[in-house]
């Protein structure tokens, strides 16, 4: 039976399932136990399961994500969450030169099954420090694995399975989808390794993730008035990246258009295009394009930011552009 529920509480519910099934969980981070998280996604736990498994932790990301760590490769299964994806830069050492790396190093003895949450995007006018999509970067690095949950389902649905994998996993929570509300049914288990097609079309490929999910299924609705029948995919998984169903939609409708909240220039979005053009030039009746943020430090002030970022007007200006 299907309730309404929002982001915050769908992933709220996904920590306190893997709390109950499995002993050896336990969510680490800065706030997440008496303050009940930054994003009030942890709140509650800490009362529930108690300050073993609800473990708040000094402001130093680079100890923490490091303590996670070691919990992993003693048999734990941690979830760290760093408060913004900014604070992430803290930890890149142990987490790429470690945690990405250890289970190749060792020949396959050794494995890092960490989770690691963290929110990211703009659009809350929080100035450029606090305000990056570097999912780009981190999709740069073998070994690690990148999911971006868009909807309640994949909210709900891919911490489990994130938990299970041997290597470890970065979830990227959009700062903007907290408050997102919908009915969700019941928990069912949710694809890490693949794309998804959230709107069937036949003219137009729109690409997007996180952020720009809800932005790429507004614009599709307005180009269907205009006579553009726009087929959306969902990436959800920015490392591996699924070719296949990339493939399949842009063989159908022979244009492809990536939205990405990153910045144009060694973006997300340019591999992405490059996959497109490489295995399947001729099947395109136009070269591929995208929207991404404008190349700048985002602005605090709020019709700077709105314009530095991907917005419906410009994805319906660029599909028109592109399908001539």
């Amino acid at each position: 039976m299907s309730r309404r529920i929002s982001y915050r509480e769908a992933l709220r519910q996904a920590l306190r399932e893997a709390l109950q099934r499995d002993p050896r969980v336990f969510l680490m981070g800065e706030d997440v136990g008496c303050y009940g998280g930054t994003y009030a996604v942890s709140k509650g736990l800490l009362e529930e399961f108690g300050a073993e498994r609800i473990r708040d932790t000094p402001l130093s990301e680079l100890g923490f994500v490091g303590a996670g760590i070691g919990a992993a490769l003693g048999g734990m299964r941690p979830i760290v969450e760093v408060m913004t994806v900014n604070f992430c830069l803290l930890a890149l050492d142990p987490l790429i030169n470690t945690a990405a790396t250890l289970r190749h190093m060792s020949g396959g003895q050794f494995s890092v099954p960490l989770v690691l949450r963290m929110a990211t995007g703009a659009g809350r006018q929080l100035g450029a420090q606090h305000s990056h999509s570097l999912e780009g970067w981190l999709a740069h690095i073998p070994g690690l694995k990148l999911l971006a949950p868009a909807t309640l389902e994949d909210a709900r649905g891919m911490l489990w399975p994130a938990l299970q994998d041997p290597d470890p996993v970065l979830i990227f929570e959009h700062a903007q989808l907290y408050n997102l509300e919908g009915e969700l049914d019941e928990a069912v288990p949710v694809d890490i390794c693949s794309a998804k097609v959230r709107r069937a079309g036949r003219d137009l490929s729109l690409i997007a993730y996180g952020g720009t999910l809800g932005k790429a299924l507004a614009a599709a609705e307005q180009l269907a008035g205009e006579g553009i029948d726009a087929e959306v995919i969902d990436l959800r998984v920015l490392r591996p990246l699924d070719d296949a169903t990339l493939l399949a939609s842009v063989r159908k409708t022979r244009h492809a258009l990536v939205v990405d909240e990153g910045w144009r220039s060694g973006s997300l979005a340019a591999e992405i295009m490059a996959r497109i053009v490489e295995q399947a030039f001729y099947e395109l009746d136009a070269p591929p394009a995208r929207v991404c943020s404008a190349e700048v430090p985002m602005p605090y002030a709020k019709h700077l930011e709105q314009a530095a970022l991907p917005q419906v007007s410009a994805i319906v200006a660029a599909a028109h552009e592109l399908c001539g």
